[in-house]
């Protein structure tokens, strides 16, 4: 069978729901949330890309890495670009095969929802159009004939994938979205615009509704038969319920309040704000679609940083999108009662193999909550863990009734607005500050109603008080496993059951005062801790100044409240318990089978076997474990199947895990032996082209008329992407005095131009330039001689297609235009080479942007293998000076044996370049490409950057065994200069296991 059966065993469907999708009545929902078998289910979700991590033995700690959050799900695109890099062949084996990834969800106990497209957007290159499109005859994203026959195959076979994977199959996909973003369409003056009202007219005079009626047809009759979600690409109820032909089952849509900027000139910079308050809120979710629950599909978790912003590094962009912005846009979500919230990314990973957009370079990182190598190291990491716990452990939260957002009602600030969510009996109050871009400390009291009356918080004396920018969510009348918590201005990060007990952890900024209260009856049997002011009578009132270090309070044997400092409460982890016949999904019904406990680094799983609790996780640190709620039974442990041992300490398990770090060494790539070839044959006078592809195309269905005797377009041709070579030969008659030539290649490309042998000049390219033109004087030529232009061009992918009437991904690669000065343009026969074989690609285990036109690369010099004992033996690469421009192919091989237990994750790191003998001082001009065992995962700009750190997972790198690592260097630059640094670098040393220390095998 290929997936287990999530046999809930729970309650009938609740009779409130409205709505189900064909014949299913698994995944079913109303005005409020999703069901899934009959219960009610928050959908946190965060984006994971299979394909920006091409290592399938690794998918499951990313998603155990999610679910160890609190998150319930995952939502993922399919690249259809690389599936049908060959038309009519579409190829899902090996890394492109997605059913280790739903594996590998349903064991972590993920939902997914997928998103196939046949767009997608997503920073890919053609936004996961595949390059051959350019040449059909017509607009895209159309109903016209030619594109729509194109998509059907596609979407046939991945619905296929997909349909068996549903969880009416027993799989992990909840919810499909056909299409992606088909909302926003070009005008004369650029996209339709935000707050204006003929936003919508003019979409709906663009776009086509019979279209999306197609899509989503083509899926059904794949037998896709759970819901259809939408992402509107703006909040404006385009193909909600009830809107007519093309409308889905759930509507959503996107929303990214500091756009695509990646933090000029700093981190606390907001001044890019795009105020979701001008855009979205409950009462316009209602007029939007009022039968569904607010659904986000995409809201920002990250930003993709781009060149042509700067390049600011994917730390910054992690800093800006942090645990503040967190704190303030997600709570602003929460504050509508979002039932589905999806972060876009919550790991990003990389864009191998020329698989990215021009606009942005190999890293995918986008600063996501789980850094590009895996680590789980960000602060906003662990936000997110604490606020997903909170509603994951608030079941109220999904059939309270969001209020509008008011000023000075809830607080005595009026710079303060308060939204309130309600319930018969809980209140929940999210505060906030009134302008979103805010950092100002601002101190304030609470007034509220509750079980006890109306009243002014905090009681006790003193002021609350929102430092910087942040948001808190008050909890009224709250219940905490049948005890009311009266009010907590402090935020709950979870509770659970342990046996009869409730344990409560409350958490809030240092220096910030916080009062809880429960009922009189329940009195402080015990404290741990000091600095607590106690306040007993009609209600127990506790007040404390937040401290780095903990306080607990016992109410004999029913409640045990833990006050932590924020950052402390970063070092627990709740875990939710296997139980016969239960999904290991996230659900209120969890609170009873549960565990809450303190561990530092990473826990990622927790069952119980009889009397022993046993616990996976991972050390980065020797790390003091406790086990704050967990069965009352449990008298051992195990971590990561070694026993602990523990001691008792006011009821709970106390251990320590030792972190041993372990003896190894990795290879100075600058000691071994390298070899050596040139991989631009294609300028030596005896070169042969006759195997090469003729440019003789006269017409193109490209937008961009010709303005030159035969096409140039690359993928006129069948190349779409990475590198191009074109070779333009002609007989002289001594009149030719200049070459004007315009190519284009995306942003940061660059290009390098020869006479025969002689080198003519390089445009190194630049982050805000997608295409340049240049005029070259030529030497003196010789009548009756024949001379060959050589071209050299970087492909940095197609352009995306985000406007839904618009072609732009079919703005061309390549030479553009020429003049020969002094002669006819039609005098010069071209020939082309792009990767080897084309869209008739050669390496299907790699897929089809994988390689270049490079003269090695199309040898399969980049490949494990290659001939290399009858290259030059050479030092490293950087210790040979480059004193022309030109391709050098570099290739060594090395070992690596890294102790078992230890995931280490690894980089390739350029640390230095010197240009030699120059009174220029700027950086040196070239480019190199990294090919890592075949594959080809980084491309490195020196003079552009910023990406130095090149990360290599694990399957790529071959931990126990023999490796092949290879670059190619192409020199743009006529002044010599020297690659001084060149490093394989361990980013990381986290122990997953236990292990023995021992030598390096």
């Amino acid at each position: 069978m290929r997936f287990l059966p999530l046999l809930l065993g729970l309650a009938s469907a609740v009779l409130s729901i409205q709505n189900t999708s064909l014949s299913q009545e698994i995944v079913t929902w109303d005005d409020k949330s999703l069901f899934i078998y009959g219960e009610r289910i928050l959908l946190l979700s965060g984006e994971f890309h299979p394909f920006r991590l091409p290592s399938p033995g690794l998918w499951l700690d990313v998603f155990q890495k999610v679910r160890a959050l609190g998150y319930s799900a995952v939502s993922f695109y399919v690249d259809w670009a690389l599936l049908e890099g060959q038309p009519g062949h579409i190829r899902t084996q090996g890394v492109f095969d997605l059913e280790q990834f739903f594996d590998a969800a349903q064991e972590a106990g993920l939902y997914l929802i997928a998103r196939p497209g046949p767009y997608i957007n997503a920073e890919v290159s053609g936004g996961g159009f595949p390059g051959w499109l350019q040449r059909l005859d017509g607009p895209l994203k159309r109903t016209n004939s030619s594109y729509l026959a194109a998509i059907t195959p596609y979407i046939a076979a991945v619905g296929e994938i997909v349909a068996r994977a549903q969880i009416t199959n027993g799989g992990p996909v909840i919810l499909v979205q056909p299409e992606n973003e088909y909302t926003i369409c070009m005008t004369e003056t650029g996209y339709t615009q935000m707050n204006n009202e003929s936003v919508t007219a003019a979409n709906n005079m663009c776009l086509e509704k019979e279209y999306m009626a197609y899509v989503e047809r083509q899926y059904r009759q794949a037998g896709v038969v759970v819901p259809l979600i939408v992402n509107d690409a703006e909040p404006l109820g385009d193909w909600a319920p009830g809107t007519g032909v093309g409308a889905v089952d759930i509507y959503s849509f996107d929303f990214y309040p500091l756009q695509w900027s990646t933090a000029p000139p700093n981190a606390s910079n907001w001044s890019s704000l795009n105020n979701p308050l001008e855009w979205y809120n409950y009462t316009v979710h209602e007029a939007q679609s009022p039968t569904t629950p607010v659904s986000i599909s995409e809201f920002q978790g990250g930003v993709p940083d781009a060149w042509y912003r700067g390049g600011v590094g994917v730390d910054t962009g992690a800093a800006y999108i942090g645990p503040e912005f967190e704190r303030m846009f997600y709570k602003l979500n929460y504050s509508y009662r979002a039932a589905l919230q999806s972060l876009y990314m919550i790991f990003g990973g990389t864009n191998w193999g020329n698989l990215g957009h021009p606009g942005g370079y190999t890293s995918y990182d986008v600063g996501a909550a789980i850094k590009e190598d895996r680590q789980v190291t960000r602060e906003k990491y662990s936000e997110l863990k604490l606020q997903a716990g909170f509603l994951q452990s608030s079941p109220a939260y999904l059939i309270s009734q969001p209020d509008n957002g008011t000023y000075g009602v809830y607080t005595d600030s009026t710079a303060l607005a308060t939204a309130r969510l309600h319930t018969n009996t809980t209140n929940f109050y999210i505060v906030r500050h009134g302008e979103l871009a805010d950092d100002d400390t601002v101190s304030y009291k609470l007034q509220v109603s509750t079980s006890i009356g109306n009243i002014s918080i905090p009681q006790l004396g003193g002021s609350l008080s929102l430092h910087g920018r942040d948001s808190k969510i008050h909890v009224v009348d709250y219940d905490v496993g049948g005890i009311n918590l009266i009010y907590s201005t402090a935020e709950v990060f979870s509770w659970k059951k342990a046996g009869n007990k409730s344990v409560l952890v409350l958490y809030g900024g240092e220096g910030e005062t916080h009062e809880f209260a429960v009922p009189g009856a329940l009195t402080p049997s015990a404290v741990e801790g000091d600095g607590l002011l106690i306040n007993s009578s009609a209600s127990t009132v506790i007040q404390w100044s937040v401290q780095p270090s903990r306080r607990v309070v016992h109410f004999g044997e029913q409640l045990e409240v833990h006050l932590l400092w924020r950052n402390e409460a970063y070092n627990y982890w709740v875990l939710d318990l296997p139980l016969p016949g239960i999904s290991r999904h996230a659900s209120p019904s969890r609170a009873n089978s549960s565990i809450i406990a303190k561990a530092g680094y990473l826990l990622r799983t927790a069952s119980v076997s009889g009397t022993t609790l046993q616990l996976t996780g991972d050390l980065n640190a020797t790390t003091e474990l406790e086990i704050i709620a967990a069965p009352p039974s449990i008298s051992t442990v195990l971590f990561n199947s070694q026993l602990i041992t523990t001691t008792k300490t006011n009821g709970r398990l106390h251990a320590t895990l030792p972190y041993q770090p372990p003896p190894f060494a990795l290879p100075f790539l600058s000691s071994l032996q390298w070899h050596y070839t040139d991989s631009l044959p294609e300028i030596h006078p005896t070169y042969d082209d006759d195997l090469w592809t003729v440019c003789n195309h006269t017409s193109s269905h490209n937008p961009r008329s010709l303005t030159t005797p035969t096409s140039l377009y690359s993928s006129d041709y069948g190349y779409n992407g990475a590198s191009l070579v074109y070779r333009g030969t002609f007989t002289a008659n001594g009149s030719e005095s200049a070459l004007y030539l315009l190519t284009e290649g995306g942003y940061a490309y660059g290009h390098s131009i020869w006479l025969n042998n002689t080198f003519l000049s390089s445009w190194q390219g630049s982050p805000a330039e997608m295409f340049h033109n240049q005029t070259l004087l030529f030497p003196s030529l010789q009548p009756g001689g024949i001379y060959t232009l050589t071209i050299l061009i970087d492909h940095m992918g197609n352009d995306e297609n985000f406007p839904a009437n618009g072609a732009i991904m079919k703005d061309p690669r390549g030479v553009l235009d020429y003049t020969l000065y002094g002669r006819e343009k039609d005098v010069i026969s071209w020939k082309m080479r792009g990767n080897l074989g084309g869209e008739n690609y050669k390496d299907h285990s790699r897929g089809p942007l994988n390689e270049g036109a490079w003269y090695a690369e199309r040898q399969g010099y980049h490949l494990p293998g290659a001939p290399v004992e009858q290259w030059e033996s050479s030092h490293s690469p950087t210790e040979k000076v480059i004193s022309a421009p030109g391709i050098r192919f570099y290739a060594t091989e090395f070992d690596l044996s890294l102790p078992e237990g230890y995931d280490i994750p690894l980089s390739v790191v350029f640390t230095n370049t010197t240009v030699l003998n120059s009174t220029d001082e700027s950086p040196a001009q070239f480019r190199t490409e990294i090919f890592v065992n075949g594959w080809q995962f980084g491309k490195y700009i020196n003079h552009i950057g910023p990406q130095t750190r090149f990360p290599i997972p694990e399957g790529i790198l071959n931990y126990n065994g023999s490796n092949y690592l290879a670059l190619t260097i192409w020199s743009m630059d006529t002044r010599p200069f020297q690659l001084a640094g060149v490093q394989l670098q361990a980013d990381a040393v986290i122990q997953i296991v236990y292990a023995e220390p021992h030598a390096a095998r």
